[in-house]
């Protein structure tokens, strides 16, 4: 009979991340998450060490999709969840925070 498994390995990456932030922003500007403000949004995801995620409507996709992020269809007045964990986390929301608020730098 063997012994259980007592072992205290590092956590596992499938387990929660209980320190993931989560944010809902408001798409203000004009055109909404089109190809070019998703470019824009992924290549600052891309920018930190962090894991994020954005949602709506029930759809998750990875932030660093453009594709993903058009196949959102998120129109002006409509809002998406962005989820972020990982050691830039905070640093990763808040920079996406102020490029949607400045409505992708487009108006």
């Amino acid at each position: 009979m063997r012994a259980a498994n007592t072992s205290t390995s590092p956590a596992r990456s499938w387990e929660t991340d209980v320190s993931a932030l989560s944010k809902e922003f408001a798409i203000i500007n004009q055109r909404g998450l089109h190809a070019r403000a998703s470019a824009k949004f992924v290549k600052c995801a891309e920018g930190f060490d962090a894991n994020i995620t954005v949602t709506r409507d029930g759809q998750t996709v990875p932030a660093t999709s453009i594709m993903g992020l058009m196949m959102l269809a998120a129109a002006m007045g409509t809002s998406i969840i962005v989820e972020a964990s990982g050691p830039q986390a905070e640093a990763a929301m808040a920079a996406l925070e102020a490029l949607v608020a400045s409505r992708f730098d487009e108006e």
